[in-house]
């Protein structure tokens, strides 16, 4: 079964994203050599979890993960499959977690009970939600077995005054103590309630947002043993079959001082869900679809940002867009008006590009890219800025 939807899990680092993750599906997201190391995620992690609820447990509603209810021995039904993507907490890898929000139904958000609300990414995550326009949103108040009970109510307090007049303002906040799993089935609940599966049109033609790619070849393989490039991602519209021929775009760079590209076409060769195969897949939910392109252009995911489609139907990509954008009003930062010649970092969809602002009207820009995207007239764009060493976010946009 392909999962339904996505669901991506947002929050400052080291809230407990990572561990909220294993706790619903089992599957620790951090396996990046660099991850690993320093403690954090960096690389977009995810992972299929489903939803079974028991019909004959003496709970009013008892959900779980498994065929088999932990709480009376019953079978259990499922009723909801969906992709996490764990996203990175640290502010130096906003873009990251932009990309993650843009090709989602949902959202967790993470705030740990033993830190003020909010925190400096708290406070960025529920920004990026508020530009994509992601209302179906779920706080989870983690870490809460290390906290005296006075401080988990007064942490609480200070999440309902954070989420005042925005898009979570009435989000339900479910308390958790991921490293234990407590509270697993009361978010599983939430969840089923919450964030109901989208409507789906997969007659429109192939859009897939590419997330993740990857050379999955080890070492020292046979070249006749050799597969190619795997690439991981969500259909936003339309459907994805075996045997497809497909065209990526913008593609691999010719020239990168002209921003050059060259498109690529091949053959879809296999789809996984989760550890699945299907024959087929539309929108909803994550998958891995392997090709013949040669594995070394997916390796350290090289061809993250691009778009999948039919030949012949996508957009141009394009090396010049027009924004109308409108600037974030911060307590931890100054946001001055954006200037002439200003570099920005403009994340669409899951292509993130830097690129120089090179006439302004009111309110709207004229951005020149480094290197070309597919941008869709209407597509929303978050806006990146330099401040001090870092690049922070600064607003949001759409594409004219």
């Amino acid at each position: 079964m392909q999962p339904e939807m996505n669901i991506v899990m947002l929050g400052h680092v080291d809230h407990g994203k990572t561990s909220i993750t294993k706790a619903l599906s089992g599957v620790w997201t951090d396996t990046h050599s660099e991850e690993i190391k320093r403690g954090i995620t960096i690389k977009i992690g995810y992972a299929d979890v489903s939803i079974y609820k028991c019909p004959k447990c003496g709970y009013p509603e008892c959900f779980g993960t498994k065929e088999i209810c932990e709480k009376c021995g019953s079978a259990c039904t499922l009723v909801r499959k969906f992709s996490i993507l764990d996203a990175p907490g640290h502010e130096t890898l906003m873009t990251t977690a932009i990309a993650a929000s843009s090709i989602t139904d949902g959202a967790l958000l993470v705030i740990a009970a033993n830190e003020d609300c909010p925190q400096p990414q708290t406070l960025e995550h529920l920004m990026v939600l508020e530009v994509l326009g992601i209302r179906n949103i779920i706080v989870v108040q983690n870490k809460v077995d290390i906290v005296p009970p006075e401080r988990a109510r007064q942490n609480y307090l200070q999440i309902k005054e954070f989420l005042k007049g925005t898009n979570a303002e009435n989000a339900p906040i479910i308390p958790m103590a991921a490293n234990y799993g407590v509270n697993a089935d009361a978010l599983l609940g939430a969840i089923y309630k919450g964030i109901p599966v989208p409507g789906r049109n997969s007659k429109l033609p192939l859009r897939m947002f590419i997330a993740r790619s990857f050379d999955v070849n080890k070492p020292g393989s046979e070249i006749t043993r050799l597969v190619g490039a795997v690439l991981g991602g969500s259909v936003i519209q339309g459907e994805i079959k075996v045997g497809d021929e497909i065209e990526i775009t913008p593609g691999i760079i010719i020239d990168e001082k002209k921003g050059t590209y060259e498109k690529l076409y091949t053959t879809v060769t296999e789809i996984r869900c989760g550890k699945e195969n299907v024959n087929s897949a539309g929108p909803g939910g994550l998958l891995a679809v392997s090709t013949l392109l040669d594995p070394a252009l997916a390796k350290s995911d090289g061809l993250v940002g691009q778009v999948i489609g039919k030949p012949g139907t996508l957009p141009e990509p394009v090396k010049e867009v027009q924004v109308e954008y409108h600037l974030f009003e911060r307590e931890d930062m100054q946001m001055p008006m954006i200037q002439l010649n200003e570099p920005v970092v403009l994340s669409v969809g899951t292509a993130v590009t830097v690129g120089v602002v090179r006439n302004l009207k009111k309110g709207i820009a004229d951005v020149v890219l480094k290197r070309p995207i597919v941008a869709e007239k209407g597509s929303k764009v978050a806006i990146s800025r330099r401040h001090g060493n870092r690049w922070r976010l600064g607003g949001f946009g759409i594409i004219r």
